[in-house]
């Protein structure tokens, strides 16, 4: 018998050994009145069936009764637990130790809740990693790593640090921005191609709409490999088609890219170099990969299918389960060849902001820095914001050009936000940047004079 490996994100929830992938199945259920199926099975009924699915158990893992009062009698704990006893009862004959990677969605609550489901169905259970450290086998030399995943409904960032190993420096949650987002978007975008061009309303009935949401993979995957995907739908022997370029998929996916990246600025400081580590899932998204690299800037770094999965197989074979409570782990020894990230100065490809709105009026950002505060700073060029606000540091922030940067440097007790996130002590600007001082707080937004406009 040898180690399995589980990686529980809800997008695919897999058991893998060394040989191949045994499990892979979405978190989803279907509450029949007289069953409950888990799975890709529940996923096949998602369209035809849309209340009696249940996609939200893994995330929301817990013992209080379901809303649907039809199914009070069952809670998120109840769904783990079906769809962890299907799972087993499909691979448990290749091994008797269970490793886990666990993304980010799951606090210590909700883990400790799973260890009792466990170990209530036999599962044995003898070690949990946190999932971003277990995909993560490599030092990335010059450049600080973030791995980045999709779950069903969030994505999944996490800043890893390299003092010797691979481990969690800080975790963030994008709530609303996971396949579930993507794939409505998607849809809805595709339905209307159909109408405008075949005149079929794909969603007008159960039926179709699970055919088009059975097709999405496909038609998403044309969509990252070429620049135009064609679509073809059969229904009562009718066969409808729509065409769609790559750049509307891009577009329908925008907003939710465009959260991430948002989030994931906010995670880097002015002066380092990001490597953006992609699960497989991550990186099979339309255009992901190109929004990436002009909003965020460092080298991106793609992964393979299961590299997650392997990565718990390759550094975890010393793991026994000898009686001693199971806790997260947060970090591992790397097994691979360290890899040399090139530093160079990269402008962002959305532009450089060249003045501070504020008040309406625009302050120039030149070489000396503009200080922001509730006080002014004698021989320092400031905007003093003598108005009563919370939050808001004497001398706060600075906005400067660094190196063809602009850069805002945080020297407050209170933290100054990029479009809504808390920098790190300092973080690039783009044009139409929205930087926040205080509770509620001053909003300030980052703009480009035309070329050749006076300051």
């Amino acid at each position: 018998m040898s180690l399995l490996a589980a990686h529980l994100n809800d997008a695919g929830i897999t058991f893998q050994d060394s040989q191949a992938v045994l499990y892979r199945e979405p978190g989803f259920a279907l509450l029949d009145d007289d069953q409950l199926t888990t799975g890709g099975e529940a996923f096949d009924q998602a369209r035809i069936n849309p209340r009696r699915i249940q996609n939200k158990f893994w995330s929301s893992l817990d013992t209080t009764s379901l809303a649907d009062k039809r199914f009070q009698h069952l809670s998120a704990a109840d769904l783990v637990s079906r769809q962890l006893e299907q799972a087993w009862a499909r691979v448990a004959a290749n091994s008797d130790q269970v490793v886990l990677a666990v993304p980010a969605y799951m606090s210590s609550d909700k883990l400790g809740l799973l260890l009792g489901i466990a170990a209530e169905l036999h599962v044995p259970i003898v070690g949990m990693v946190d999932a971003a450290v277990a995909a993560t086998r490599r030092h990335y030399k010059n450049a600080v790593p973030v791995h980045i995943d999709l779950s069903l409904h969030t994505a999944l960032l996490t800043r890893i640090s390299q003092g010797g190993q691979a481990q969690v420096d800080r975790s963030v949650v994008v709530e609303d921005c996971g396949v579930l987002a993507l794939n409505a978007a998607w849809l809805s975008t595709i339905a209307e191609a159909f109408v405008q061009q075949s005149r079929f309303d794909p969603l007008h009935t159960a039926e179709t709409e699970q055919v088009l949401q059975d097709n999405l993979n496909k038609w998403v995957a044309s969509a990252s490999a070429g620049a135009k995907v064609e679509m073809q739908l059969d229904y009562r022997g009718i066969s409808h088609t729509a065409e769609l370029n790559t750049l509307e998929f891009i577009a329908a996916a925008a907003p939710v890219y465009h959260q991430i990246v948002s989030n994931l600025r906010a995670l880097f400081r002015a002066d380092e170099m990001p490597a953006l580590q992609l699960t497989d899932r991550a990186a099979r998204l339309p255009g992901f990969a190109d929004i990436l690299s002009a909003r965020v800037g460092g080298e991106l770094f793609m992964l393979e299918s299961g590299a997650t999965a392997r990565g718990l197989l390759a550094r975890c074979q010393a793991m026994k389960n000898e009686g001693a409570a199971v806790s997260l782990i947060r970090q591992l020894p790397w097994d691979q060849s360290a890899v040399e990230v090139r530093v160079e100065e990269s402008v962002r490809d959305e532009g450089q902001p060249t003045h501070l709105l504020f008040d309406n009026i625009a302050y120039a950002i030149g070489s000396e820095p503009l200080t922001l505060g509730s006080q002014s700073v004698d021989g320092e060029r400031c905007i003093d914001l003598q108005q009563d606000m919370p939050g808001v540091s004497r001398r706060h922030c600075s906005l400067q050009f660094e190196n063809g940067q602009c850069i805002v440097r945080d020297f407050s007790r209170y933290g100054t936000f990029l479009n809504g996130h808390d920098i790190d002590g300092s973080a690039v600007l783009q044009v139409g940047d929205l930087i926040r001082l205080g509770t509620p707080g001053y909003e300030l937004r980052m703009i480009a004079m035309e070329s050749g406009s006076g300051s």
